[in-house]
């Protein structure tokens, strides 16, 4: 039996929540006392830009099993219960591999079907020049081919379910069309598109910015650009990596009142070099270097490397700078992502007795730079983990 005191974040209410068998066993309404002041209990938190971390890489040449159970692990330890592989611009054969093998490390392994909803292709499809193309391998970059999508949603056995691609590449319109009648969510990301390329994506289906804000170039037009289209449309959903050095604040602010934050999902866009020390490493044929700080970028260059930091960062910098209320930026990584996804959330309701146990208690202070994680539990996954361990 285990049990989670403190403030149930979307109410405020105390609570005491005891968890048995995966599944909660009973919740009490509680005093406020030294065991629930400053702490808060919410549903597990959702990720839905997740590169690798710590060495493990979901693109990588020699993804297992173990690979995807230790990133399942690391990402529970700070708050992440539900998390979408993401893997980016590879070969062929790399990307037909590894949605496979993720597609059999599920049907091996119950926690790793509980935590792991479905695959997200960051590329091929993007923008191949500097800037827009991030840190994407140029030689793999490349114009959609139906009949190739087909044989990696083949392969993954339907688990890939969402692409990010660039509108403006040679058949992309149609491809965002075909995808987009198949359930595929489609998103806008490392693209060089026109204003009026991207209306016309959002006409064809589109639905998603990826990383808004960021995987493009640090100058653009002014006024007209792909930024502001996007920000603009009330079609598309955002995603935004609110982990203090992606977006400023100020931005966080602009792009949370423009977008309204029932369209708004924080992710992480955490990549393999994450949670690394200082210093240079090889990613694939790209240098990056690991700040003091724990940020990424490409060595050498002014240009991020993926993100370093997970969303207990992110959450704590988007409440810290975007002056919403806490209960509102957890729901960006709770109830938003998995209405996005089109499958069961977690609601913002106090949870049921003999509903699956999906919990993360916290600490938090306004001015944190992250949450204090203390548990996470995911029941249907048989995942506790216990941050003070």
């Amino acid at each position: 039996m285990m049990e989670f005191t403190g403030r149930w974040v979307f109410s405020g209410q105390p609570v005491r929540i005891s968890v048995q068998d995966g599944v909660i066993a009973s919740i009490h309404h509680v005093e406020e006392h030294d065991d629930t002041a400053g702490a808060w209990i919410a549903p597990g938190f959702w990720d839905l830009q997740v590169n690798g971390y710590q060495g493990y890489d979901y693109s990588g040449p020699d993804l297992d099993d173990r690979q995807m159970t230790a990133v399942m692990r690391l990402l529970a330890a700070a708050g992440t219960t539900h998390h979408v592989p993401t893997i980016v611009t590879s070969s062929n054969d790399r990307i037909t591999r590894n949605v496979r093998v993720i597609r059999d490390a599920r049907g091996r392994s119950a926690a790793l079907e509980a935590a792991i909803p479905m695959i997200h292709l960051e590329g091929p499809y993007i923008s191949g020049l500097d800037g827009h193309r991030g840190a994407h391998d140029p030689q793999y970059v490349r114009d959609p081919s139906y009949d190739e999508f087909t044989q990696w949603k083949e392969a993954s056995g339907g688990l890939v379910r969402m692409v990010t691609l660039a509108p403006e590449r040679k058949g992309a319109l149609e491809f965002i069309e075909r995808l987009s009648g198949e359930g595929i969510i489609v998103a806008v990301g490392h693209t060089a598109a026109e204003p009026s390329c991207v209306r016309e994506a959002i006409a064809a289906g589109a639905r998603l910015s990826t990383h808004l804000g960021n995987g493009s170039p640090a100058m653009l037009p002014r006024l007209s650009n792909f930024v502001w289209e996007q920000l603009a449309a009330d079609e598309l959903w955002a995603g935004i990596i609110a982990d203090g050095f992606h977006l400023p604040p100020a931005v966080l602010r602009v792009f949370s009142r423009a977008k309204g934050l029932s369209r708004l999902v924080l992710v992480s866009d955490v990549a393999v070099c994450g949670g690394y020390p200082p210093g240079r490493y090889r990613w694939g044929q790209i240098e990056v270097e690991v700040y003091p700080d724990g940020h990424l970028g490409l060595a050498g260059t002014e240009y991020l490397a993926g993100a370093g930091h997970l969303l207990d960062r992110c959450v704590a910098q988007f409440a810290r700078h975007s002056g919403h209320e806490l209960s509102q930026v957890i729901a960006l990584v709770t109830d938003n992502p998995a209405r996005l996804l089109g499958v069961p959330g977690p609601g913002t309701l106090t949870p049921q007795t003999g509903a699956p146990a999906d919990l993360v208690q916290f600490r938090w202070r306004q001015e944190a730079e992250r949450l204090c994680i203390e548990h996470t539990v995911l029941g249907a996954a048989g995942l506790h983990v216990d941050a003070a361990e």
